[in-house]
């Protein structure tokens, strides 16, 4: 049962209170590759979920034996042991299934405390979560590399503390029930003017608003810092004793005079709200603006992170012009943004991924016909562009394009090999069973439904063209790219040993994607929008969604290197020549 040098722990053997401190210590002292047996009279199945609850999933848990009278585990520590130094819980990310990843990583990170880390551990550089966390949760972590690479790549995520300097911190379920109250108020009547703490609850601890509301009035505000899900974080401040002044007089800025506003624009009056109608009244009310509208965030501190949900939420879809920044009050002119009929359409899914739902919806070619407006795709496809100029302003669903990556900020370098990662492995992931199911559902279903030959050579077609097509950007485009911003960080001058300069390998490389748009394009016809026939098989119906789904990956694979990579690495590579 045991290999040499496995320690076996006899539970049944040792008292009580000793048995999962024994198990956490003799785990602890594990080497990557090293296991240790669990022998007990019945399932210790509560013990695997505390390892995985405070250490992460950092081990395999085997049954050898299970029951009815012993069970045998053989626990086995899969990641370096260093990781797990003084109890910090590691993320074994590439043991997670991959629809779950994302989701088990924000888990986790929501679940710490302030001042609290973890690790991820993961076989790629996972920087696109860095850009997803900030978009979401906003400057609340610190990134730090442990190790980056080859193999392995290893994060420590720190959730950056709450409190200032001084600002004493309540944690309410760490007190006895009878003292929470008693603890609160007693704090809050010993602040002096502008001071503040901070309540940290297992939920949301709003009834002490309104009994502090209650008790002292209008004298304090209520800043939620996190709610939830876990945790939520809010900071108490007593106000100044300063009266709050009126929009008639100036905003105590020195000899500056009150911001002018407009006659028709609504003003939300921030420091007036419910913290909890804060964020919704911002929103509702500028999902009520039309195209040109504008209205004034009064607060009194800079309201930036509503900039950011904003731009996460609804996309590039407004302006944010600051009339005044403090030191006292904030005011901010947040304007929608009118029919950009300029603006390509490359360039505005670059701003917002998120609007490739809306262009595939209206037909529109986004990636191969980035570098038309929308006004032009929809004249070539004779359709009215009001409709579709209006789905763009509007807030964006996640779809498909959920993960909303901020592409457009990323180095070059590291958006190739994002692509290379993400869209080549996918292609060489998927394109061999496509090919496989097509010339099945072929063989089966051709005489019944002869489009099927085409599809099938149409499907090698692409297969091979892409397979050409990813050799050449893995070998020499994006080496290329990755040389220019070499040059481009160190200040040095570019030499190419290419028998072609690098705007001409663009325009091949462009060419050729407009080639397998057209055989993607054409299947997508030839299929009928892949509608399936009533006598369909579960292969054909496998084949079809494959083939739905592999023209998304393509549109969004393009679509980085047309409209994003390319343009700026040209750009990039004349300013290194």
């Amino acid at each position: 049962m045991s290999v040499a040098n496995e320690t076996i722990i006899n539970v049944q053997e040792l008292e009580p209170r000793l048995r999962h401190a024994t198990i956490f210590k003799t785990f602890d002292g594990l080497k990557k590759g090293e296991s240790l047996i669990i022998h007990n009279n019945h399932d210790p199945k509560p013990v695997y979920y505390q390892l995985v609850d405070m250490r992460g999933n950092v081990f395999s848990w085997e049954y050898l034996q299970q029951g009815p009278e012993w069970w045998d585990i053989r626990v086995t520590r899969t990641v370096p042991e260093h990781l797990s130094e003084g109890g910090t819980f590691v993320l074994n990310v590439p043991a997670i299934a991959p629809p779950s990843k994302h989701a088990a990583i924000f888990q986790v990170f929501d679940s710490r405390s302030p001042g609290e880390s973890f690790i991820i551990h993961n076989d790629h550089d996972p920087k696109p979560l860095y850009h997803q966390l900030s978009e979401t949760r906003g400057d609340t972590f610190e990134w730090e590399y442990l190790q980056e690479g080859p193999e392995w790549w290893n994060i420590r995520i720190t959730v950056k503390p709450i409190s200032k300097a001084g600002e004493q911190i309540i944690i309410v379920p760490q007190l006895e029930p009878r003292l929470k109250h008693p603890t609160i108020f007693g704090t809050f009547e010993n602040l002096s003017p502008g001071e503040s703490f901070i309540i940290r609850n297992d939920h949301d601890p709003k009834p002490v608003y309104y009994h502090l509301m209650d008790q002292h009035g209008d004298v304090f505000t209520w800043e939620y810092l996190t709610e939830g899900p876990y945790w939520w974080n809010i900071r108490v401040t007593r106000k100044a004793e300063s009266a709050t002044p009126s929009r008639d007089q100036n905003h105590a800025v020195g000899a500056t005079e009150a911001p002018q506003f407009g006659s028709n624009e609504i003003i939300v009056d921030v420091p007036s709200l419910e913290p909890r109608l804060k964020h919704p009244t911002i929103f509702k009310t500028f999902d009520s603006l039309k195209a040109g509208e504008s209205m004034i965030i009064h607060n009194d501190h800079d309201p930036k992170p509503v900039y950011y949900q904003l731009q996460s939420e609804r996309g590039d879809v407004f302006t944010w012009e600051y009339l005044q920044e403090g030191p006292e009050w904030w005011d901010i002119r947040l304007t929608r943004k009118g029919s950009e009929i300029k603006e390509t359409i490359g360039e505005i899914m670059a701003k917002d991924i998120r609007k490739a739902d809306i262009f595939k919806k209206f037909g529109i070619d986004f990636c191969c016909g980035g570098k038309k407006t929308v006004r032009q795709a929809c004249a070539e496809l004779g359709i009215d562009p009001a409709p579709v100029e209006f789905a763009l302003q509007q807030p964006v669903d996640d779809s498909v394009t959920k993960d909303a990556l901020n592409y457009n900020d990323w180095n070059l370098d590291f958006l190739a090999d994002f692509i290379v990662n993400k869209h080549h492995t996918y292609v060489k992931k998927y394109m061999p069973e496509i090919e496989r199911y097509a010339a099945k559902v072929t063989q089966v279903h051709g005489s019944n439904h002869p489009e099927l030959h085409e599809i099938n050579a149409l499907v090698q077609k692409v297969s091979k063209e892409m397979y050409e097509h990813m050799e050449e950007e893995e070998n020499v485009l994006f080496p290329m790219i990755k040389e220019i911003v070499k040059a481009h960080n160190t200040g040095t001058k570019l030499i190419s040993t290419m028998d072609k300069s690098f705007g001409q390998m663009i325009e091949g490389t462009i060419e050729e994607h407009e080639s397998v748009g057209n055989d993607v394009d054409k299947i997508r016809e030839i299929s009928n929008n892949f509608e399936l026939p009533s006598d369909a098989c579960t292969s054909y119906k496998l084949l079809y969604k494959m083939l739905d789904e592999f023209e998304d990956d393509l549109h969004i694979h393009v679509h980085l290197e047309n409209n994003i990579l390319f343009p700026k690495a040209e750009k990039m590579e004349n300013s290194v020549q």
